[in-house]
């Protein structure tokens, strides 16, 4: 990949993608295989990657999640500032900077990946709103505290065909954005005024082999039609064509009612007794995201679609193509696929939604499996809209289009087909329906030639190296977490757990400022060796880099090792929930250092030797062996539960703590939670609960929140949203998880295992 003298437009956006901080938009015809390079890249780079999309369809098949859920943004028009007094914008909705910030609500967790994420890939672009991409401009400048550069210094690759299917913007809403936007495409966003992305286009077609066919799809794609070409679709006009059911044809159209009528009437045609197959969705699927139906209905005879490639890998079908069902029982179906006698027994395929989240243990963004949606990998198939055929092939298609069709449409509808050969229109296309967009034929001129990016990519590459390795060699934003740290220990509070430690974080503050100082002078050591490009000046520069590397390494391991052993210390005290929380948050900086430095001179080694730096060399960086057995002492320590738990008896008096003793000890602590949590998933109140094991209300509390921090049962189902929300904002506010100061803030109404459970909920989040 790092062979300029091979490379191709793929491999080009791979390196701009791995090697430098470049923007890009990755994109090419229909066919050209987008999706394939996407998958590959996902796989094998190095940089902690989060993939995104307009839609939740479009999230699920790009195995990523929506814009919206990832920034928490609202639904509805964003204006980069306030408008004009005088504006057309009266009565009508919209975000700005300072509303969505004032309603960002975002876990911890979610915040951790934003700032972790060092490459963020939307997929789909075309839908994506320029005001849109400027709201995600601000959250992530915003989360990450950097305002200096585009999207807080994230790295974005955009992938989708500007020819394809445009963003939806409504007219009252364009009143509004047309102060501020040029156009609704993304490249017209604010945020990439300065930084606009590089251009690469990939160019070999894999979908079309007809010359002809290719050569008409380019005139459309490129705002080029001609005369002959519309001569050459008028040659396939056939105004009343009707295909019979064995002919296999499936029309494309405009609206989804349109495409739902034509298939249940063609369905009703059949004469067999229909069957009804419903899809098992599990834990959290969005309707709205459904991949396939909710509840397929099928008769035999029906013409259906494979809406996925065959999972065996033995290519009996693949997404798009058209089958006959031949047989039904309640749990089977069998389809013949059209040009071949074989009959296949189809399987259920389960689609899956995912989170992303940070893994405790590496510190690299992971995929967290949240729910799933299994189904028959089938829909009906006489029809299908325009929209909904994005990514798909099909060797006949009756095509029902005319004027009123976006630009583009006329474009993804024909680029479905595999050949003219399968093509009937069912109107007439003229010039005025065919014309694309002129903001995206302007911002096509974009486009460099493979050599102009051959020469630019070399010094992008330096430029990045060497940014690279001053931010990971610069310990300046750890000094300064650990600074205000040091000056968070409050010595008006005399009871504070935190307090007797303050000594101790004053002298790893003291400790690390020393560490800091020789790693100034060594900044100011690469910012000279990178003067001398020569073979033999890189050379140099990776040997010093070597050895700053084993040198800052074990001095930064030996503060995590430091912060270990206070926490050994800390869980011997009571009330140290917060505490232990804000000590392994600050070992999860350090730890993070030791990896960026590690990382760095890597990455400049395999640069070096012309070698590909890939996610399996990150992995294999550092053993995780010791690390992960750190962790499980800290989260075997009387790990958050317990200290809730060791809180909560607290609060209560002497007196009944001692009363209650007696009936402890002859049940088991696991027993007695399990036994609450049995009865909880019965349908019982607490107060049921209560009474029926003649425990307190406050006990049984207590046993949830256990169940509430291990995410086996939610908070909102046992206290409520309104309660658990007013919990969240008040842990929030006063950064503390003791229950006393949240009580006094909440007042009455909130008991003490209420509060519990709201701060077993806080807890998860963090997770």
């Amino acid at each position: 990949m790092l062979n300029s003298e091979t490379a191709n437009p793929a491999e080009l956006a791979a390196r701009f993608v791995n090697y430098t901080s470049k923007h890009i938009f990755l994109t090419g015809k229909a066919g050209t295989g987008k999706t394939t390079f996407l998958r590959r890249l996902i796989d094998l780079t190095h940089k902690k990657a989060v993939i995104a999309a307009p839609t939740g369809i479009a999230a699920i098949n790009a195995n990523g999640v929506t814009i919206h859920s990832l920034f928490q943004l609202p639904f509805g028009a964003y204006l980069p500032k306030q408008p004009a007094a005088d504006g057309d914008h009266y009565n009508q909705q919209y975000n700005t900077p300072k509303s969505i910030v004032r309603h960002l609500n975002m876990t911890a967790a979610k915040r951790k990946v934003l700032m972790d994420m060092e490459l963020l890939i939307i997929d789909e672009v075309s839908m994506l709103r320029a005001d849109l991409l400027d709201a995600i401009d601000m959250v992530l400048r915003y989360i990450r505290r950097n305002n200096t550069a585009s999207f807080g210094g994230v790295q974005v690759l955009f992938i989708g065909d500007l020819h394809q299917l445009p963003p939806v913007v409504k007219s009252n809403e364009w009143t509004m954005l047309a102060q501020f936007y040029n156009s609704a495409y993304f490249f017209d966003a604010h945020a990439l005024h300065h930084e606009p992305p590089v251009y690469i286009e990939l160019e070999k077609i894999y979908r079309q082999a007809d010359n002809v066919f290719i050569n008409l799809l380019n005139n459309l794609r490129n705002n080029e039609v001609t005369a002959e070409d519309v001569a050459l679709l008028e040659k396939y006009y056939q105004a009343d064509f009707k295909p019979s059911l064995n002919e296999k044809y499936i029309t494309l159209t405009t609206h989804n009612n349109k495409a739902d009528t034509l298939n249940k009437q063609r369905l009703e045609e059949l004469k067999d007794v229909a069957y009804l197959y419903m899809a098992k969705v599990e834990n959290e699927f969005s309707e709205y995201a459904y991949p396939a139906e909710h509840i397929l209905e099928l008769k035999i005879g029906a013409q259906v679609m494979f809406i996925k490639n065959d999972p065996t890998g033995e290519q009996r079908f693949f997404n798009g193509k058209i089958a006959t069902v031949v047989a039904l029982k309640p749990d089977m179906i069998e389809v013949q696929t059209e040009g071949n006698n074989e009959k296949i027994v189809l399987e259920k395929y389960k689609w899956e939604n995912i989170r992303y989240t940070t893994d405790k243990v590496t510190g690299e963004i992971k995929e967290e499996l949240i729910g799933t949606f299994t189904q028959y990998p089938l829909k009906l198939a006489w029809a299908i809209t325009v929209h909904k055929s994005q990514g798909l092939t099909f060797d006949k298609a009756i095509i029902d289009i005319g004027n009123a069709f976006a630009p583009g449409q006329i474009y993804v509808a024909l680029s479905r087909l595999r050949s003219l050969d399968g093509l009937v229109l069912t109107s007439l296309i003229s010039g005025s329906g065919i014309r694309q967009d002129q903001n995206v034929t302007f911002f096509s001129k974009n486009k460099q030639d493979p050599s102009a990016l051959e020469g630019r990519i070399q010094h992008e590459t330096e430029t990045f190296l060497r940014s690279y390795l001053l931010q990971c060699f610069d310990l300046t934003p750890l000094d300064n977490y650990v600074y205000e740290h040091v000056h968070s220990y409050t010595k008006d509070i005399n009871k504070s757990a935190k307090q007797k430690h303050v000594k101790w974080a004053a002298q790893l503050l003291k400790d690390l400022s020393e560490v800091k100082g020789n790693a100034n002078k060594f900044l100011a050591q690469i910012r000279r060796l990178y003067e001398d490009k020569s073979e033999a000046g890189l050379q140099t520069l990776l040997d010093r880099a070597t050895a700053a590397e084993n040198y800052f390494n074990p001095l930064l391991s030996g503060f995590s090792r430091r912060i270990f052993e206070r926490m050994e210390l800390v869980k011997q005290d009571k009330q140290v929930i917060a505490f232990l929380t804000e000590l392994l948050e600050m070992e999860a900086l350090f730890y993070e250092q030791v990896k960026k430095i590690r990382k760095a001179t890597a990455l400049l080694s395999a640069t070096i030797s012309g070698k590909e730096f890939t996610k399996k060399d990150v992995n294999a960086l550092l053993s995780q062996a010791e690390r992960a057995a750190q962790m499980e002492t800290v989260f075997a320590m009387p790990g958050k539960l317990d200290f809730t738990e060791k809180k909560g008896k607290a609060t209560k008096s002497g007196t009944a703590a001692k009363a209650k003793a007696p009936k402890k000890e002859k049940e088991p602590k696991v027993d007695t939670k399990e036994l609450s949590l049995t009865l909880l998933k019965e349908g019982k109140t607490i107060q049921e609960i209560a009474e029926e094991r003649k425990m307190v209300v406050g006990t049984i509390e207590g046993h949830l929140a256990h169940y509430v921090a291990q995410q086996e049962i939610s908070a909102k189902d046992i206290i409520g949203a309104k309660k658990l929300s007013k919990i969240l904002d008040a842990i929030k506010e006063l950064k503390t998880l003791q229950m006393n100061p949240i009580r006094e803030r909440l007042g009455r109404d909130y008991s003490f295992g209420e509060i519990k459970i709201g701060v077993a909920a806080h807890l998860a989040e963090r997770d």
